[in-house]
């Protein structure tokens, strides 16, 4: 990658960081009010949601960089984890580390259920795994961050 073009994904990846980050912050503060009533979870549900779905356009900004195509499929959500968990040879490096791809595989699930179970009261007992999923997903994926621009910047040498 020629290093006019790294420059301008680091900047984008960053950018959609400070984003993620600020979600991130917001789950956080939500739980720090307390898990007492159900605007409480269902607060902290929203902020699970908007998290993966800010951690997903990441995903979809790298993969959109080196492979022009996500695609369109129903299964487009899970194909973009396994793709972005594993290197392209000669394109880029993974993007995912096994642990990051299996806390956001979690909340793929998650996320599903929150958009499609619309008469349903969240519950604190399915919340608290993924509030615990979605904070570790974040440290995760700033990891990721660092090691992936590291590897493009090695590669762009």
């Amino acid at each position: 990658m020629e290093r006019e073009r790294l420059a301008g994904l680091t900047a984008e990846i960053n950018g959609q960081w400070r984003l993620i980050e600020r979600v991130s912050n917001r789950l956080q503060a939500r739980v720090d009010e307390g898990l007492d009533t159900p605007g409480q979870l269902d607060s902290i549900a929203y902020q699970i949601h908007n998290l993966y779905c800010s951690i997903e356009d990441l995903l979809k900004l790298i993969a959109n960089a080196f492979e022009n195509r996500i695609g369109t499929s129903s299964e487009w959500h899970r194909v973009l984890l396994l793709r972005l968990s594993q290197p392209v040879e000669g394109i880029r490096p993974a993007f995912l580390s096994e642990e990051a791809f299996d806390a956001l595989n979690k909340l793929r699930s998650f996320r599903h259920m929150f958009r499609h179970a619309y008469g349903t009261e969240i519950e604190l007992s399915q919340l608290q795994p993924n509030i615990d999923t979605a904070l570790q997903a974040s440290r995760s994926v700033k990891q990721d961050i660092g090691q992936f621009l590291e590897k493009l910047t090695k590669l762009a040498e």
